[in-house]
């Protein structure tokens, strides 16, 4: 630490992220997926349902997800190392990346598949079909309850909430499909379905994947205006100028923020390092719920030595 330079830690990183309260719900939500989709997966073959076939290999993807959200938190939950100071927590960000590459990927899939099937229709068998889709709607309106709370919460846990949801939504249009085959023994209702499938998928993915990527390219925390952020501090008594101001997030639930803060020499002289440190995080914790903040004090003119060095 040069002369003149003082570090405030305003806050320590929490010991968990917003993920890791739900590890157990989202262990259930993914015992509840498997056992679902390995009977749509029979229930399709035995109904000749491309609907429910869909809804199945859209269930894969959900136990898949479900288990890389759980693996992340696992990661994420290890201690901090010398090399990395925030441990693995990004880990979960990285995770909710690869479900929505997953979703796209299965989105595009049923979308190729349901055209395939308009332009050669197949016989579906819709008594068989809605029995199976009862099953799966009844299970993911229990891991949707499961869900419901975390995926306010974290970026991991929503995208697994969403396939969830995606899929609960497939289940609907399984239903109704069968039901109209049923009833009219129209069979383009089967692909009507899975289109409807493919494109519930994509547009919650593409908003799940926009978050994701503003995390990962280090973006301010959602609901965090650097603007107001400025104001704030500025605000404070003693307080001179504010630069190098950064905020971003680490993993939900962790955002962080860093600034070099210019106080007046006999400001600071009169009320202490301590004590101004102490009001800047009252400042940002109870005005932004950033908790965990580093900030560089400086006597006026300091900032001038740092010319060259500041970014």
């Amino acid at each position: 630490m040069g002369a003149g330079h003082d570090h405030g830690g305003g806050g320590r990183p929490r010991a968990g992220t917003a993920a890791a309260a739900y590890r157990g719900r989202l262990r259930i939500a993914l015992a509840i997926t498997l056992g679902v989709m390995a009977l749509e997966v029979a229930g399709g073959v035995l109904a000749n349902s491309l609907a429910l076939i869909a809804d199945a290999a859209h269930m894969a993807t959900d136990a898949l997800g479900l288990g890389m959200a759980l693996l992340a938190i696992h990661f994420a939950g290890r201690p901090v190392g010398t090399n990395r100071t925030f441990g693995l927590a990004r880990a979960e960000i990285l995770a909710a990346l690869a479900n929505c590459l997953l979703l796209l990927g299965v989105g595009g899939y049923l979308l190729y598949e349901a055209i395939q099937r308009f332009i050669t229709p197949v016989e579906t068998r819709g008594g068989v079909a809605i029995v199976f889709a009862l099953v799966g709607l009844a299970a993911n309106v229990v891991s949707l309850s499961l869900l419901m709370r975390g995926q306010k919460e974290s970026l991991n846990v929503r995208g697994a909430y969403l396939e969830v949801l995606a899929d609960a939504l497939g289940s609907v249009a399984v239903l109704i499909s069968s039901a109209v085959i049923l009833a009219t023994g129209w069979q383009v209702a089967d692909p009507i379905a899975s289109l409807a499938i493919g494109l519930l998928i994509v547009p919650r993915t593409v908003k799940l994947l926009r978050e994701t990527l503003d995390v990962l390219l280090e973006a301010a925390p959602k609901g965090v205006d650097m603007a107001e952020v400025r104001r704030h501090i500025e605000a404070l008594p003693g307080v001179l100028d504010v630069h190098d101001l950064h905020a971003w997030t680490i993993t939900s639930g962790m955002p962080v923020l860093s600034a070099h803060v210019v106080v007046a020499p006999d400001f600071l002289d009169a009320v202490g390092h301590e004590r101004m440190l102490h009001d800047l995080q009252s400042c940002l914790g109870s005005h932004f719920a950033v908790e965990h903040c580093t900030f560089q004090l400086e006597p006026g003119g300091h900032a001038e030595h740092e010319a060259g060095y500041c970014h």
